[in-house]
């Protein structure tokens, strides 16, 4: 709804770019303090009967819509790394694999933000708020990929971090659809996960809780508009000054050439979180072109892959039953205090994806790795077969997830095009580059293909380039002290802007070294508490910050194992929101003695 202000007239509120886990919980809780909010997604709005088939239906899958191509999952090509990510009405949150985990302590006390807040005590009741409205819960069931990784995990010692998956998926009446059962009935129905692997590839069923089926759907129901298929290409603020006199927001159709269709929305603020990718190029287009000078110099710096490999090993068949009968992730070991490892699965036809892996190959350079690949093509000819021709390639193979929480990064430096766009580049941090190879991760995929008798592989870009993968870009516009060290503050305001945040993974200031989109979600729940709610307006109660009897309650916490030999080292969870209120009134810090207590919903 239009609204006016002295001279000023605005077509709504909010603006948030991208319907991700952050620009989803931006949403909702600006609609909950009253605020006229618009979504605009550059993708595609989808439910679960338009979801892809499988990863073979293409237009459907892929998101590349210059190629014809507005599905839910996109591939990046840099020099340094290769990125997936996801697009869509609802983000990442449509294609990740539902693993949703606190981060380990280093990540709360990283040197890029630990001096300006106590962040495990700040951010743990909104861990908490996250987990509630994800509907997340604990895998119960170890599957034959469970088996393998903790007799891995017990050879080398470390059996005591092997722990089950919290998901967020809806898994307590297989196959069954029931009435909501987050959310006292207000939500929508869901259907009880059967258990198929299909979570990366768009869950058909209605299980997965995609952030359209809580943060969106409240929202909407509160008058945000989402407009889909719209890309925002500028960010200007009103009168040429800092965004307190509001902003246009200039948009048009996603991926068109001629018939642009652009669009001019003037609003009060702006969240953007079109995603680390997304924003990054957004908000390097508004600097390069004049629209945004002010922003900070460091943006582009500080982009984290989360530290990432991705390898696989493709079993026999008569040892892949039951492999893909499973959410995506079920389980994860920490082989040493900062390597995270996690067994997936894609899932019945994920065979699209096999393209992305080769025959493995161990360290080396950009020269040498090739020629490695090559021997490796020539020694083992049976894997190649195996690798580009074996029958139900996505049911027979186990994907290995590695991530660490490590101090490593990489840069986008922009560069204008002719018509304006904007390209990035990757560069390496000289003094803390991105590895290229991380042992950990070849040591147990060759150990998993020995002990199944499968094919290990790699990432044919980490084989044959030596650039890694990862699922999880984050940064490019740290939370920083100043513009000298950052590109929003800590309650993720632009510097030298007013009324403009950046609410993704873009603003995650170091390494997660877990799956991040939890992290995403509560720091953007910290970001929206610190909104005032709008003058004149009834807010109405947030959803998910008071437990719901059901599946939103809160439990009671249970320790976390952890190792003996890494006991301090490793500590899984923030602390739950009444041991934080208990620390701060004591004055006292969160280390206890051993792994702090996980909050559990």
């Amino acid at each position: 709804m239009a609204t006016t202000t002295g001279e000023q007239h605005f077509d709504t509120d909010w603006v948030v770019v991208g319907s991700g886990f952050g620009g989803s919980v931006s949403a909702l809780r600006l609609s909950e303090k009253g605020y006229g909010v618009t979504v605009l997604e550059r993708g595609e709005h989808f439910d679960d009967a338009s979801m892809p088939k499988s990863s073979w239906d293409l237009r459907r899958y892929f998101y590349a819509p210059k190629l014809g191509m507005r599905g839910i999952f996109k591939l990046t090509l840099f020099r340094d790394v290769y990125i997936m990510s996801g697009a869509g009405v609802g983000g990442g949150s449509l294609t990740y694999a539902m693993t949703l985990y606190v981060p380990p302590k280093a990540f709360f006390e990283d040197r890029q933000w630990a001096g300006l807040d106590d962040w495990r005590t700040k951010l743990a009741p909104h861990y908490e708020t996250a987990q509630r409205m994800l509907g997340v819960t604990d895998v119960v069931a170890d599957d034959p990929a469970d088996v393998l990784l903790k007799q891995y995990a017990d050879e080398i010692g470390v059996g005591d971090t092997y722990r089950k998956a919290r998901v967020g998926t809806y898994i307590d009446t297989p196959g069954e659809t029931v009435a909501d059962p987050y959310f006292g009935g207000q939500g929508p129905e869901r259907t009880g996960c059967s258990n198929i692997g299909r979570c990366m590839l768009g869950c058909p069923q209605g299980s997965k809780n995609s952030t359209t089926k809580n943060y969106l759907h409240f929202a909407q129901r509160l008058g945000t508009r989402i407009e889909s298929r719209r890309e925002v290409v500028s960010l200007r603020p009103l009168n040429g000054a800092d965004g307190a006199d509001g902003w246009e927001v200039v948009h048009e159709r996603t991926g068109s050439r001629w018939r642009k269709d652009r669009r001019t929305i003037r609003a009060r603020g702006v969240v953007v979180a079109g995603g680390a990718l997304g924003t990054n190029e957004l908000l390097a287009r508004c600097k390069l072109n004049g629209d945004l000078p002010k922003i900070s110099p460091r943006l582009g710096h500080l982009v984290r892959t989360n530290s990432e490999a991705i390898l696989g090993v493709t079993v026999p068949e008569g040892r892949a039953e039951a492999l893909s009968k499973r959410v995506a992730i079920t389980s994860s070991i920490y082989p040493d205090p900062h390597t995270h490892i996690e067994t997936v699965t894609y899932g019945k036809g994920g065979g699209a994806l096999r393209g992305m892996f080769t025959v493995m190959v161990g360290d080396g350079t950009r020269l040498s790795r090739p020629l490695k690949w090559l021997g490796q093509m020539v020694r083992h000819p049976g894997w190649v077969k195996e690798l580009v021709f074996a029958k139900g390639w996505s049911e027979r193979t186990v994907i290995v997830l590695v991530m660490q929480a490590l101090d490593n990064s990489i840069s986008l430096v922009a560069k204008r095009r002719r018509d304006g766009s904007v390209k990035l580049q990757t560069r390496q941090d000289p003094d803390h580059p991105n590895p290229t190879f991380i042992p950990a991760a070849n040591a147990f995929t060759d150990w998993l293909a020995r002990q199944t008798g499968g094919v290990p592989a790699s990432s044919v870009t980490e084989a044959l380039f030596n650039i890694p993968s990862t699922a999880h870009i984050l940064g490019g516009a740290p939370i920083g002290v100043d513009p000298e060290h950052g590109v929003v503050d800590r309650e993720q305001r632009v510097f030298g802007y007013e009324n403009l945040l950046v609410c993704d993974g873009a603003a995650i200031p170091a390494n997660v070294g877990v799956n991040p989109s939890l992290t995403i979600t509560a720091m953007t729940e910290l970001a929206m508490d610190r909104i005032p709610a709008k003058p004149g307006s009834a807010p109405v109660a947030p959803f998910g910050r008071v437990a719901i009897p059901g599946k939103t309650a809160s439990g009671d916490p249970e320790p976390l194992p952890v190792s003996r030999t890494m006991r301090g080292a490793v500590e899984e969870q923030a602390l739950t929101s009444e041991q934080a209120d208990a620390a701060e009134a004591a004055g006292a810090g969160a280390e206890g003695t051993g792994a702090a207590e996980p909050t559990r919903v």
